[in-house]
């Protein structure tokens, strides 16, 4: 699978996407870092790949204004910090990190997750 990391996603997570056997593109230290939301989301469709942020607005909002999309993935916790993202990452892979989420907004909470749209 690929996957784009947004920028305020822990870096490392590109170290546990490779380990697992996917390709991560980071856009961090590239003339594209800063774009607004829209235009890095639409350069991750562009890569086909897999869109991993801690920002619930694209959980929200980008879905709807991008029905066709290779997936998102929202890890949004109350207290985030670099080794609880990368604990429910890891969650997502082991539950989801061979199936196609094309069409799927994922939102990763501490101890609870939601699929839009909903699973059959």
């Amino acid at each position: 699978m690929n996957f784009f990391l947004d920028e305020n996603f822990p870096k490392s997570a590109e170290s546990l996407l490779i380990a697992d056997g996917h390709h991560a593109l980071d856009i961090r230290g590239t003339n594209k870092e800063g774009s607004d939301d829209s235009s890095i989301f639409e350069m991750a469709q562009v890569q086909r790949a897999i869109f991993l942020t801690t920002d619930k607005d694209f959980f929200h909002t980008i879905p709807y204004l991008f029905p066709d999309h290779y997936g998102i993935v929202v890890i949004a916790l109350r207290q985030p910090n670099r080794h609880e993202i990368l604990s429910r990452l890891s969650w997502f892979l082991e539950h989801y990190g061979n199936r196609s989420i094309n069409g799927k907004a994922f939102l990763l909470r501490d101890h609870t997750f939601v699929i839009y749209p909903a699973e059959d």
